[in-house]
């Protein structure tokens, strides 16, 4: 999953695409890389970023969406807002991608409303403007995954089918920086739900932590050993800022299963 932030504000590449020119050259250019989906979005959700109006929103991301849906790609809409998940999804938008989980209000009703598009669940603890001021405490792995659980039983419950629903643990999204580790040491654990998981690790702070590199759009090297750490622990999708790196990245590792699944079936067999 390719970022497209249009947005003049994101930690890592704001104002870099904020115009609907460059916003499309940027999903055409990452869909030249290997993105098999894009993830456009027009409110930054950095640690401490003011929530942007509703007509903000939308004048950021429509004309955006109006034409990457030409691209033959599957669309994905970064927002909480039910207006925005309406409007986009007319459009021909594929994903509704919720770092509130749908808890907004009206917000679960437009997506189950729809016949098809895919939605992806993400934990967040508090909101972004206070998420990190006082992140979560204790074991972060039994209370994402309850939470995750309820609210895809809430969609499931609204008639939404479970091939529909994708959950995301929310990296970064109210934990330390040990408790997001915790999260991909332990990632197995989340598909005890039985959903696939979305993991963004691409950039955050908790890279820039344990690195050392300070700045977001230099953490490209570790952010790809993040993804592949994901993958590699059950992740079918990583949301990324470097498509490139990431794709080459997995190719290695795909070619590394490839050996080892043979070798396995033989060992299985004798």
């Amino acid at each position: 999953m390719g970022i497209v932030n249009v947005t003049p504000d994101s930690f890592s590449d704001g104002g870099a695409h904020a115009s609907t020119g460059s916003a499309l050259k940027h999903c055409e250019q990452l869909l030249k890389e290997g993105a098999d989906i894009l993830d456009i979005g027009g409110e930054s959700t950095r640690p401490g970023s003011p929530a942007v109006p509703l007509e903000a929103e939308l004048a950021r991301v429509l004309p955006v969406v109006r034409e990457a849906v030409k691209l033959n790609a599957p669309i994905s809409i970064d927002t909480y807002k039910p207006e925005v998940m309406r409007a986009v999804l007319d459009l021909g938008a594929d994903i509704v991608n919720d770092i509130w989980a749908l808890r907004q209000p009206g917000a679960r009703e437009a997506v189950s409303a729809h016949p098809s598009c895919g939605i992806c669940l993400m934990h967040m603890h508090r909101d972004p403007q206070t998420m990190q001021a006082v992140p979560m405490a204790g074991d972060v792995i039994p209370a994402v995954l309850s939470f995750l659980g309820e609210q895809a039983q809430l969609l499931r419950a609204a008639g939404v089918d479970s091939s529909r629903i994708l959950l995301d643990p929310g990296v970064g999204f109210g934990k330390t920086v040990m408790q997001n580790f915790a999260l991909l040491a332990r990632q197995r654990e989340l598909l005890a739900g039985g959903y696939p998981l979305l993991l963004g690790w691409s950039r955050k702070s908790s890279i820039g932590a344990v690195t050392g590199i300070e700045v977001a759009g230099e953490r490209m090297v570790p952010s790809v050993a993040a993804a592949v750490l994901a993958v590699d622990r059950g992740a079918a999708v990583v949301r990324v800022h470097d498509v490139r790196d990431t794709v080459a990245a997995l190719a290695v590792w795909r070619a590394m299963k490839a050996t080892q699944e043979p070798q396995q079936r033989k060992e299985e067999t004798t």
